[in-house]
C-alpha cells in the first residue's frame, strides 16, 4: 500500500473504514406504505380518541385521501386548512415478518412528527411528550421533496421490529405539528420501507429516489459513532445528551466499528446547527463534549487544542469535500488562524451518515481565535476593549445591533452586525455599548472624506493585513457568502493590539463553483466576477462591503496586489492546489463510494444551484474542481485590484494611529493608540479646557461627558514621542 506524507497545514489528514452487522444479510428493499396511498386523517384541532394509534381503532368516521395531507407549498395530495397538528393512519398488510431485516421510514415533514406502528413509537422529531397534545407546538422544520431534496430516513432494527410488527395487518400512525399557530405551512409524506432477505417480493417497488442504506463496518478514516437514547431525534436546539465514540488507529491503519473509541468515548450534547446546510438531507451538528454529571468536558481530539466545542460538518452540499478545506488552508497558511478539520466517516443510531469533517466550533480560546477573555466584570478601562468575536450572518432582533450606516454600492439597505462570542446574552451593556461605538465610529471615518489620513483614519481601527488577506480568499474562492453570511471579525484588548481583524474563514461550501443565478459576479463561466461586489446582486444578508469604500485607497489596493502575486508562487500556485486536492481525493476514494451511495448527489444538481453539467462520477467533480481554480487565478492575474508599485505613505511606519470613539458621543468617550497617551485635552468653541487629563502613560484612556452641553468640541492628544493630534468630537 502507498502512503502519502502529506501536510496540510493545520488540517489533519489520515487513512482508515467501518460496518453495521445487522445480522440478517438484505437481499433488497420494498415499499409497503407510500406517501400517496390513501390515509385517515383528523385534523388537529381537537384532540383525537386515545387509542388513535392502535390497530383496533375504529377510524371510519375519519375523513380519507391520499398523501401527504397538509397545505402550503403545493406538495400536499390531499389539502386541508390551517392547523396546529393532524394526525393519519394507513393500514397494510405483512406477509411474512422473518423474511424483514430492517424497516426504513422516509419522512418528509413540516415541521415535526412522532410516528407509531401498532401503537410503538418507531420515529419522532422536532417535538417532545410521550403523546403530545393536539395544540402542542413543534420546531420549526421545513420539507424538502417539494424543492427537490429527499425525505428523511429513520431506521428501526430487527430487535425494534419483533415488539410491534405482526404477520397480517398492520397500521403506521403519524401525529405532524406545526411550528406555530400561524405557520404557512405543513406537510406529511411518509414512506415505509422493509430490507427483505430473500429474493422474494411481497410489497412494491422503492421511490425512485430510494437508496439502499449501506452496511459499514471499516474504514481508512476516523469514524464517529452517535448513539441517542432510544433513538431520540436531533433537533435544532436545544443540545440532547447523547453516547459519542471515536475510533482512529491512526495512519494507515483500519478502523472497525466495533473497536473500542480510542479517541473518545463518552457523553456529549449534540444539535443541528447551520441554517440552510440543516435543510439538506444530510444534517451537520454542533457538539459539546461532556462528563457524566452532564458538565461540559474540555478534551483534546485529533490532537487538536483541548476544548468542549465541535463540529461535525456534513458534505452533502459539497461534492469535492474540498472547498471549505482548502480555503480555511489557505488562510491558515497566510499567517491566520483556521478552524482545524479532520475527515471521518459517521454512524448515527446504527445508520451510516456518509463522509464528514470533524473539528472546531470558532470562539475565543488559547488554541482557537487567541484573544482575551472577556468577562461580565470587564466594564471599564483596557479590560473592556477586548476581546470581542463579531460577524455579519443571518440575524434576529436579540442577537445583533444595525449599522447606522448603508454600504455605498447598496445605499438606503440596513446592515446588522451579530454578536457571536460572548452572545448577546452574556455581554454587559457597556461591553454592547463599547464594541458598537467602535464599529460605529470605524464607519464614520471610513465615510468621511478624510478616511485615508494618517492618525485618524480608518486604518487607525483595521488590521489591514488581515482584511487583504481576507480579500485575496473570498476573490480566489469567487465566494458569494465571503462578505454577507459567516463573515467574522475579532478584537483584542487594545493593550494586546486592539485593532479590528478579519477572520477567521468560514463557510465556503457555495464557492469555487460557478452559480446558476442572476448575477454577473458568480455565474460566469470564464472566472470573472467580484465577490465583494455581491451588493450589486439581490442577496441578503447586506454586508457592510466596507472593501468598497477601502478600495478607493490606492495604498490598500496596491497592499492586496503585491500579496497576492507573491501568494501565487506558493499556496496560490495551480502546483500546490492541485498536489491538495489530489491527495485529499487518494484519501477518500475508498469512503467517497459510501457517501454517494448513501446520497445519491452524482451527476445531479443538489444544494447549491450550480449552473453547467455536473459530473456522474468523483474523479470528474475533482477534475472540474481543479479547472475552475485555473480558469478562476488567470482570470484574477489579469484583474487583480491594484498595481505592482505599493503605494506607501512617507514615513508611514512612523506615525501613531489613534482613535476616538464613539463620535458623536453620549457620555463616555475613549481614546486607544499605538502610541503612550501623556495627556488628552478638550476644548470647546471659545478655547476654555473643558477635560484635562494628564500623566497617563497608557494606551487607552477613557473621559466622561456627561456634564458637557451639546456641541462640538477639539481633542488634544499629547503622545510620548512627542507628537500632539487633534480632532473635532461632537457632544450629543
Amino acid at each position: 500500500m502507498k502512503f502519502f506524507n502529506i501536510t496540510l497545514g493545520f488540517i489533519f489528514l489520515s487513512t482508515f473504514i467501518t460496518d453495521l452487522a445487522h445480522g440478517q444479510s438484505i437481499d433488497h428493499w420494498e415499499t409497503a406504505v407510500f406517501n400517496n396511498d390513501t390515509w385517515s386523517y383528523f385534523v388537529g384541532t381537537s384532540e383525537p380518541d386515545a387509542n388513535w394509534r392502535s390497530l383496533s381503532f375504529d377510524d371510519s368516521a375519519w375523513l380519507k385521501g391520499p398523501g401527504g395531507i397538509g397545505y402550503g407549498d403545493n406538495d400536499d395530495n390531499t389539502v386541508i386548512s390551517p392547523c396546529p397538528s393532524v394526525f393519519i393512519r394507513h393500514k397494510f398488510n405483512v406477509a411474512d415478518t422473518a423474511l424483514i431485516a430492517r424497516a426504513l421510514l422516509s419522512m418528509d415533514y413540516d415541521d415535526a412528527f412522532v410516528a407509531y406502528l401498532n401503537d410503538v413509537e418507531i420515529a419522532r422529531a422536532g417535538i417532545t411528550g410521550v403523546h403530545p397534545t393536539y395544540n402542542q407546538m413543534g420546531t420549526d422544520h421545513e420539507a424538502t421533496m417539494y424543492s427537490g431534496g429527499l425525505p428523511e430516513s429513520f431506521f428501526i432494527e430487527k430487535k425494534d421490529l419483533k415488539k410491534c410488527l405482526v404477520i397480517g395487518e398492520n397500521v403506521l400512525a403519524i401525529q405532524v405539528h406545526n411550528s406555530s399557530t400561524t405557520s404557512s405551512d405543513m406537510s406529511s409524506n411518509a414512506f415505509l420501507s422493509f430490507g427483505i432477505t430473500n429474493s422474494s417480493y411481497s410489497y412494491h417497488p422503492v421511490p425512485v429516489w430510494f437508496s439502499a442504506p449501506t452496511d459499514f463496518t471499516s474504514s481508512n478514516l476516523p469514524i464517529v459513532v452517535i448513539t441517542t437514547n432510544q433513538g431520540e431525534a436531533i433537533v435544532d436546539e436545544p443540545k440532547i445528551t447523547a453516547d459519542l465514540k471515536i475510533i482512529d488507529h491512526g495512519n494507515g491503519k483500519r478502523n472497525y466499528i466495533s473497536d473500542s473509541g480510542n479517541v473518545y468515548t463518552g457523553k456529549m450534547g449534540i444539535e443541528i446547527r447551520g441554517v440552510y446546510s440543516a435543510t439538506l438531507p444530510q444534517k451537520p451538528y454542533g457538539i459539546e463534549t461532556r462528563d457524566n454529571a452532564g458538565n461540559k468536558l474540555n478534551v483534546s481530539l485529533f490532537g487538536m487544542p483541548s476544548e468542549n466545542d465541535w463540529v461535525l460538518l456534513a458534505n452533502y452540499n459539497d461534492k469535492t469535500f474540498l472547498r471549505d478545506l482548502l480555503a480555511f488552508d489557505i488562510f491558515n497558511k497566510m499567517g491566520h488562524y483556521s478552524t482545524r478539520m479532520k475527515f471521518c466517516e459517521v454512524v448515527l443510531n446504527n445508520e451510516y451518515q456518509g463522509i464528514y469533517r470533524f473539528g472546531e466550533k470558532i470562539k475565543q480560546d488559547k488554541g482557537r481565535v487567541n484573544i482575551a477573555k472577556l468577562k461580565p466584570e470587564d466594564n471599564s478601562g483596557d479590560n473592556v476593549t477586548g476581546g470581542y468575536i463579531i460577524k455579519n450572518d443571518y440575524y434576529t432582533a436579540t442577537d445583533s445591533w444595525k449599522s447606522s450606516f448603508s454600504p455605498l454600492n447598496k445605499p438606503g439597505a440596513e446592515v446588522y452586525f451579530v454578536y457571536d462570542d460572548p452572545k448577546s446574552e452574556v455581554l454587559t451593556e457597556q461591553q454592547k455599548t463599547y464594541i458598537q461605538g467602535f464599529i460605529n465610529t470605524l464607519e464614520t471615518v471610513l465615510y468621511s472624506p478624510a478616511f485615508i489620513v494618517s492618525v485618524f483614519g480608518y486604518k487607525s481601527y483595521i488590521d489591514i493585513n488581515s482584511f487583504a488577506d481576507y480579500f485575496i480568499l473570498g476573490e480566489v474562492t469567487r465566494n458569494v457568502d465571503a462578505y454577507k453570511k459567516s463573515r467574522y471579525f475579532y478584537k483584542d484588548k487594545d493593550s494586546k493590539n486592539g485593532l479590528l481583524h478579519s477572520g477567521p474563514s468560514w463557510d465556503f461550501d457555495w464557492a469555487w463553483r460557478n452559480l446558476l443565478e442572476d448575477c454577473v459576479h458568480f455565474n460566469q463561466t470564464d472566472g470573472s466576477g467580484w465577490a465583494y461586489k455581491v451588493n450589486e446582486c439581490t442577496d441578503w444578508p447586506v454586508p457592510p462591503s466596507w472593501e468598497v469604500r477601502m478600495l478607493e485607497d490606492n495604498e490598500f489596493a496596491d497592499l492586496i496586489h503585491k500579496r497576492y502575486f507573491e501568494l501565487r508562487k506558493t499556496i496560490l500556485g495551480q502546483a500546490f492546489t492541485d498536489n491538495i486536492i489530489d491527495s485529499v481525493a487518494t484519501l477518500l476514494n475508498e469512503a467517497q463510494t459510501r457517501h454517494f451511495q448513501k446520497w445519491n448527489t452524482l451527476g445531479i444538481n443538489t444544494g447549491t444551484p450550480e449552473s453547467g453539467i455536473q459530473p456522474a462520477t468523483y474523479s470528474g467533480v475533482i477534475a472540474q474542481f481543479k479547472d475552475w481554480i485555473k480558469t478562476r487565478l488567470t482570470w484574477l492575474d489579469a484583474n487583480m485590484v491594484g498595481s505592482d508599485i505599493l503605494s506607501v505613505e512617507k514615513n508611514s511606519a512612523e506615525l501613531v494611529k489613534c482613535r476616538v470613539f464613539p463620535n458623536p458621543v453620549v457620555n463616555l468617550l475613549f481614546i486607544e493608540s499605538d502610541m503612550e497617551i501623556e495627556s488628552f485635552n478638550l476644548y470647546n468653541l471659545a478655547g476654555i479646557n473643558v477635560v484635562k487629563q494628564d500623566g497617563l502613560c497608557s494606551f487607552f484612556m477613557s473621559a466622561n461627558l456627561a456634564h458637557l452641553p451639546q456641541g462640538f468640541y477639539i481633542g488634544k492628544i499629547l503622545f510620548s514621542n512627542g507628537e500632539i493630534a487633534t480632532t473635532k468630537v461632537l457632544k450629543k
